[in-house]
């Protein structure tokens, strides 16, 4: 991988102007080591913006010798940046988004650092969990009290087709034109098409201050380093808080073309808005792609239906090939979520009443033994049947593209994800088909060698 670096030292943009002693020792290499290795890595991933890499280890590889350096002034932070990767600046001057985005992660790491021993933060139930997902995005000012629901979130794979990134962009299109505001994941594909075309439309409505909100981990961010259209960052710890907070902030979803990534997360939801005591919970979602990925979502649509039934299909809609339907579709959605919350007095800004298990809240860690373990049976209830298999293709994800996954697969061989034959052979099918089509890894890269074996 060539390379061209620089050194340089940066002021903050708008999102931590102090640190107390305490924390630049944290953070600093000699200090507590962890948090430091952290938030290298979160920024690395940053600097890489628009970097057609998918790969966090070969990133890690190639700048092994980048260094961030913490100085608390009298007049605020400063960060040395050693061996920074050349493309974040223009001029000897860092891009003012990329600027912005490393502050952010550098607020989010100490404010998840320094919130983590405190009294106020209890990880021990359910109730405790979700009030650290608020309190976090609360700090990354991401809660605007008294806008009524307009967030759409969207959600789809980084590796897709140039036919599928256009259509987002005329999906993000339609809802910008409808005042919607954007959520992604932050990363390349889906997660920038939907807010490029908002973009436009925002400027069409003379909208000012449209909101493009990424929501990233650290396991995750340097695989899919945030696009340069985000102009809200915020890192949550594990990707169970990230996934909470989507459901949390976002007032419906999209769900477009993607791999492992995108059927985790769609199954996450769907396990939430399974459980008996969200049934009346208005909760808009919606399954689209242009119409050669019609196949596709079929597949999709069969998969969910084959596995968990007709009660979960009836949770969304499928739309092929119709980017203006999709947004007045989910703008009548939107307005039912905003007469349900106003008749129970529940905040637009973060969805409470929303019931979301411990399990579902709870990181998994994808060691061999935990994925072979998985139980996938249709004698549990379908919610815990969702959860289960989120949590399979959870280990899939890490297996692709996160270090530490990758090192397990390296040391010990493909995954081993055991199940009844009725869940496992729509599962295999759904894979396979994944990789017919190219989307576990990005356009141009190495043949695909999976990181699993389905077993019945």
């Amino acid at each position: 991988m060539q390379r061209q670096v620089v050194n340089v030292s940066v002021n903050p943009r708008g999102s931590l102007e102090t640190l107390s002693q305490l924390e630049v020792q944290q953070l600093s290499e000699v200090g507590s080591g962890k948090t430091y290795r952290l938030f290298r890595q979160c920024a690395l991933a940053i600097l890489n913006t628009g970097a057609q890499i998918d790969n966090a280890k070969t990133i890690l590889e190639a700048y092994e010798d980048f260094e961030v350096r913490i100085r608390q002034q009298d007049r605020g932070v400063r960060l040395d940046l050693i061996n920074a990767p050349a493309d974040a600046f223009v001029d000897g001057e860092m891009i003012a988004s990329t600027k912005e985005m490393l502050f952010s992660a550098l607020r989010d790491i100490v404010y998840t650092e320094s919130e983590l021993g405190s009294p106020r933060i209890d990880l021990t139930n359910s109730q405790g969990i979700t009030d650290y997902v608020f309190h976090l995005l609360r700090n990354a000012r991401t809660l605007r009290a008294g806008v009524e629901p307009n967030m759409v979130v969207c959600w789809g794979g980084h590796s897709i087709s140039t036919e599928e990134y256009k259509y987002t962009k005329r999906v993000g299109h339609e809802l910008g034109l409808r005042n919607h505001d954007i959520c992604t994941g932050c990363g390349p594909g889906v997660m920038k098409g939907p807010m490029k075309g908002a973009t436009i439309a925002h400027a069409k409505q003379r909208i000012r201050h449209g909101r493009y909100l990424g929501l990233t981990e650290p396991g995750i961010i340097a695989a899919e380093a945030p696009n340069p259209i985000v102009n809200e960052l915020v890192i949550l710890p594990d990707i169970e808080k990230r996934l909470e907070a989507f459901v949390r902030v976002g007032h419906g979803i999209i769900i477009f073309p993607g791999g492992v990534g995108t059927a985790e997360e769609f199954l996450y939801l769907l396990g939430i808005l399974l459980h008996p005591d969200n049934d009346d919970v208005p909760f808009p979602v919606i399954l689209t792609g242009p119409a050669s990925a019609e196949a596709y979502l079929r597949q999709v649509h069969a998969f969910i239906g084959a596995t968990l039934g007709e009660a979960a299909q009836s949770r969304y809609q499928v739309i092929i090939n119709d980017p203006a339907q999709v947004a007045r579709e989910m703008t009548e959605g939107l307005k039912a979520v905003t007469e349900f919350r106003r008749a129970r007095n529940d905040a637009f800004h973060f969805n409470w009443l929303l019931k979301i298990e411990e399990s579902f809240q709870r990181p998994f860690d994808p060691t061999h033994q935990n994925m072979a373990n998985l139980q996938l049976s249709r004698d549990l209830p379908a919610h815990e049947l969702a959860a289960n298999l989120r949590r399979a293709f959870s280990g899939i994800v890490a297996g692709n593209v996160k270090a530490r996954g990758i090192r397990r697969i390296e040391e010990h061989g493909p995954y081993e994800i055991r199940g009844e034959s009725a869940i496992m052979e729509p599962l295999d099918k759904l894979l396979e088909s994944f990789v017919e089509q190219h989307r576990m890894k990005l356009p141009g890269g190495m043949p695909y060698e999976p990181c699993y074996r389905v077993v019945s």
